[in-house]
């Protein structure tokens, strides 16, 4: 005898009345492992079991790093233009609208000043879901406005570099930005004001050659893809069979390009050791 039996054919639930599953309410990780988007968010953007430090833009590291999640913006309304009317498969002005519409981002990087651990503290952060990152003329802007800022308020710098490289829709203006972050911070270093850049996934292209490899402290998160070109690239240019995970933060530590790797649930605490070091001030707890 079955335990249950159908009193009525068919399925009898009314299309008002059926339910979806809310999208976001499970993350998976490349490792198959499955997380609720609440404990995700309590973890540091974290899979508990896998360790997997799941890509976030700059909302989630100032919500991470500053006090209480409170926080000035500067210069939030730079957008960027389109100088060289640039075309490839759809108008740059085209994709800077949808990019704007799908992230809410006025560009790829946010610049802020807030308390972290009752310590001043300026931070620039990349946003990857905004054109993969690419640094173009507004990033460089920010970038630069934000060592102003640091300069002028004589505060630490903490860049947060997460980009696919230059920005090809705007060509040579976008090449002229390492130049131009460049000196800006050997302006910091004149004024003799810390600079910490920290290399999250993935640091790439332009980025990693210019202010992503200049700080007075090197970190990264664990696993993060950091290199200028890609190994494809890398493999023609030298010839050369490439070293598995070659590109990981832990090969480049291992190798000495940089200084630290830190779990994003240690960053508040270690970004800030390190600048109570470097300034030779009382270590807070």
């Amino acid at each position: 005898m079955a335990w249950f039996k159908r009193k009525e054919k068919g399925i009898q639930t009314s299309t008002e009345e059926k339910k979806d599953t809310p999208k976001g309410l499970w993350y998976k990780s490349p490792t198959g492992k499955i997380v609720g988007a609440e404990e995700l968010e309590k973890n540091f953007y974290v899979s508990p079991e896998d360790d997997y430090h799941v890509r976030i833009g700059s909302k989630e590291y100032f919500s991470i790093l500053f006090d209480d999640n409170h926080y000035e913006e500067l210069n939030p309304g730079l957008t960027s233009k389109d100088p060289l009317k640039f075309v490839d498969t759809k108008k740059y002005t085209d994709r800077l609208k949808e990019a704007r519409e799908k992230t809410n981002l006025k560009d790829a990087v946010r610049t802020a000043v807030g308390k972290s651990m009752g310590e001043d503290l300026v931070i620039a952060c990349m946003d990857f879901a905004f054109i993969g990152g690419s640094m173009g003329s507004v990033v460089g802007e920010k970038i630069a406005r934000a060592i102003d800022h640091s300069i002028k308020n004589n505060i630490p710098f903490l860049m947060i570099s997460k980009s696919g490289g230059a920005r090809m829709m705007e060509a040579a203006l976008s090449l002229m930005q390492l130049a131009k972050t460049s000196a800006k911070l050997a302006q910091l270093a004149e004024a003799r004001i810390p600079y910490i850049s920290l290399c999250t996934d993935p640091t790439t292209g332009g980025t990693t050659a210019s202010y992503a490899m200049l700080g007075d402290i090197n970190i990264a998160e664990p696993g993060a893809l950091i290199g200028f070109a890609g190994p494809r690239v890398v493999k023609e240019a030298t010839g050369q069979d490439l070293p598995e995970g070659f590109q990981t933060s832990e090969f480049l530590q291992e190798h000495g390009f940089l200084d630290f790797i830190s779990h994003r649930r240690d960053l508040k605490k270690k970004v800030n050791l390190y600048l109570d070091l470097i300034l030779n001030r009382e270590l807070r707890s």
